[in-house]
């Protein structure tokens, strides 16, 4: 039999990497990638160790394969950051996802949904990703960190230009690099608007925030808080679209349990969850080993890139009985989806209100729906897996 093979950057294996995670789990739990120098964890408990140990397992160079490298990143960004910086930017946006706050945001988040949805309904059909998924977390986000209304649109597909891939070099092109550029810009004449003309949003909260230093505190600068912002746009608008379009999907080809939601809106919840373990909307995360450790009998080396497949995680069958059924009702303790640790989703809470409403505003206008896949988009990258576009008839 033929060793397996997985790396990121491959679209035929990413239609369907899951017999291949199998296989990793299975014959190569610590599996190395000669042509593209990486190790790769795929059991569940080593991925969830690996997030839960970040002095050893560093976000700091990187966690993209593609833009990884022998030092640590020039990056504003948190998810690019080890403690104490990672620690510190993160105390300050926290605030604005306390769970009291994110509850208050439903009102607004069903309207967001309504008023997307309705229009659609006896068209016979729409695009389920452009016309209602994508728009859905880019209006909730920008709303809550103060994007103007005007500045929306173009930000979302902005965001969708930074997540360009070319073959063999995933998102480090000049088409990614130069959206990324665009939102950078963007985000730090925001904060400087802000300096002069504060609002009531997130990103005038970011400017007059106060970061503790050993000479006392200090304000954040331009160039920080224009990350901070362009992380938190970006981040909270990619990963629901993905989950919602994955839901879409499944719901569909499991029209029994779409029934099941239709009639008791309270399995919702399990839905999500049980969607975020099933199709992850972002399989791979990767780190730098800062000291050399000793895995399946085999010793990495410091300064070893590491993929953790968070994607095989979720369907390892050490962890979860029967993984590749998808099971509405399902009942497990903790998945790591949306990561573990220091780097748990920061808006996680967030992401879950809006693909729970999401779907309820779906089932409530279109308790049936089929997705016509000859017309799927899929969108790839090394790190994110779903869909761009996603036809269905109603």
């Amino acid at each position: 039999m033929v060793d397996p093979y997985w790396d990121p950057f491959d679209k035929d294996i990413d239609v369907d990497p899951y017999p291949v995670w199998r296989r990793l789990r299975d014959e190569e739990p610590l599996y190395h990638n000669e042509k593209f120098g990486f190790y790769a964890l795929s059991r569940h408990a080593d991925v969830e160790r690996a997030h839960r140990s970040p002095k050893l397992y560093s976000s700091a160079y990187g966690t993209l394969l593609e833009i990884m490298g022998p030092e640590p990143l020039q990056s504003n960004f948190m998810i690019f950051k080890d403690p104490p910086d990672h620690d510190t930017l993160r105390g300050l946006v926290s605030r604005a996802f306390t769970p009291r706050r994110v509850a208050a945001l439903e009102g607004n988040v069903r309207k967001i949904c309504a008023d997307l949805l309705e229009p659609l309904v006896g068209s016979g059909g729409f695009d389920y990703i452009q016309d209602f998924a994508a728009q859905v977390p880019s209006r909730v986000i920008s709303e809550l960190i103060g994007v103007p209304e005007e500045d929306r649109e173009e930000v979302r597909k902005t965001i969708d230009e930074t997540f360009h891939i070319v073959e063999g070099g995933g998102m480090a092109n000049d088409i990614s690099r130069q959206a990324t550029t665009r939102l950078r810009e963007y985000f730090c004449e925001q904060i400087d608007a802000r300096r002069t003309a504060p609002r009531d949003d997130m990103m005038t909260a970011l400017v007059e925030a106060e970061v503790p230093t050993e000479n006392g505190p200090r304000r954040l600068t331009t160039a920080e808080a224009g990350a901070v912002t362009n992380e938190l746009v970006s981040a909270g608008t990619e990963t629901v679209v993905r989950l919602l379009g994955w839901m879409c999907r499944l719901l569909a080809e499991h029209p029994d349990q779409r029934a099941e939601l239709v009639a008791d809106p309270s399995l919702v919840p399990g839905a999500v969850e049980e969607s975020l373990r099933y199709e992850p909307p972002s399989p791979v995360q990767g780190r730098m080993l800062l000291d050399e450790v000793t895995l399946h009998d085999t010793t990495l080396p410091a300064g070893s890139k590491v993929l953790l497949l968070t994607g095989s995680a979720g369907r390892d069958e050490r962890k979860y009985p029967d993984p590749d059924r998808y099971d509405i009702h399902r009942r497990f303790d903790s998945h790591v989806t949306l990561g573990h640790g220091i780097h748990f989703c920061l808006g996680a809470s967030l992401a879950r209100l809006e693909g729970r409403v999401a779907i309820e505003e779906t089932l409530r206008l279109f308790p049936t729906w089929e997705v016509d896949t000859d017309r799927a988009v899929r969108l790839h990258t090394s790190t994110v897996r779903g869909y761009n576009n996603l036809p269905v008839v109603v």
